[in-house]
C-alpha cells in the first residue's frame, strides 16, 4: 500500500509508544477490534522495534508503521521488522535517500510552507503536519490549502478527540495521528475492552472526501 491508501484506511492513526513489548499483541488485536487497522508504533521507548516485531507476526489485520523516526538507519531496522511504512517528525535529504533505499513508504512531518516546498520537490504530498497545534492547528492548514492544493495532512500533535472532528472537516485532510486512542490509565490496567471502544468511536469519525489520488513517491 502506499501512504494515500494507508492514510484512507481509517481517520485516526494511533500514536503508539510502548513500554512494554508484552503490550504489543494485545493492543494490537484491541485497536483492530474496534476498527483502527493503521497503527503507527514509534521509536519513543526501547521497545519500539520488538513491538513492531511482535504484531507483524502475531496480528495480520494489523498494518503496523514506524513512528518517530530520525536517523537513517532506523529505516531498515524497522523494514526488517515488519514496519510497512515510517513517518518521521521532520525531513532531511539523508533520510530520503534513507527511506528510498530500504522501500519503505515515508509520511514525512513537516511545519512551514518551506518544508512543504521541499517536501513536493523530492516527490512527497501526503504529508504530517507536526507538531500541528503548536504549528497552528485548523488556521494553519486552511491557509496552506490555497498555495498548495496537492497536499494532503495527516496532522499530528497536539489532536484530540474533541479536536479531531474539525481537522477532519478540512478538504487537505485525510486522517489525524492522536495518542488518545492508548490513554495512560487503560495501558496500565491492560484494559482492551476500553482501548477498543476509544478505537470504535474514532473509527466512525465522519472526514471530507477527497477524490486526489496524487500519491507520493
Amino acid at each position: 500500500m502506499n501512504v494515500l491508501e494507508l492514510m484512507r484506511v481509517c481517520p485516526v492513526i494511533p500514536v503508539i509508544a510502548l513500554e512494554q513489548e508484552a503490550q504489543a499483541v494485545p493492543l494490537a488485536r484491541a485497536l483492530v477490534a474496534g476498527g483502527v487497522r493503521v497503527l503507527e508504533v514509534t521509536l519513543r521507548t526501547a521497545a519500539g522495534l520488538a513491538a513492531i516485531r511482535a504484531i507483524a507476526q502475531n496480528v495480520p489485520d494489523a498494518i503496523v508503521g514506524v513512528g518517530t523516526v530520525t536517523r537513517p538507519e532506523q529505516f531498515v531496522a524497522a523494514r526488517d521488522a515488519g514496519a510497512r511504512f515510517a513517518v518521521t517528525p521532520g525531513l532531511t535529504p539523508v533520510l530520503i535517500d534513507a527511506a528510498r533505499d530500504s522501500g519503505v513508504p515515508l509520511l514525512p512531518g513537516v511545519m512551514t510552507p518551506s518544508e512543504v516546498i521541499a517536501a513536493h520537490a523530492a516527490g512527497f504530498f501526503q504529508l504530517k503536519l507536526f507538531p500541528a497545534q503548536q504549528a497552528g492547528g485548523l488556521g494553519m492548514l486552511a491557509a496552506l490549502h490555497g498555495p498548495f492544493p496537492d497536499a494532503l495532512f495527516c496532522p499530528t500533535g497536539g489532536v484530540t478527540v474533541e479536536t479531531a472532528p474539525d481537522f477532519l472537516a478540512l478538504p487537505n485532510v485525510v486522517c489525524v495521528g492522536g495518542s488518545w486512542l492508548t490513554p495512560r490509565a487503560a495501558m496500565a490496567a491492560n484494559d482492551w475492552d476500553a482501548i477498543t471502544q476509544l478505537a470504535r468511536q474514532a473509527s466512525a469519525l465522519p472526514r471530507k472526501a477527497t477524490d486526489r489520488t496524487h500519491a507520493s513517491v
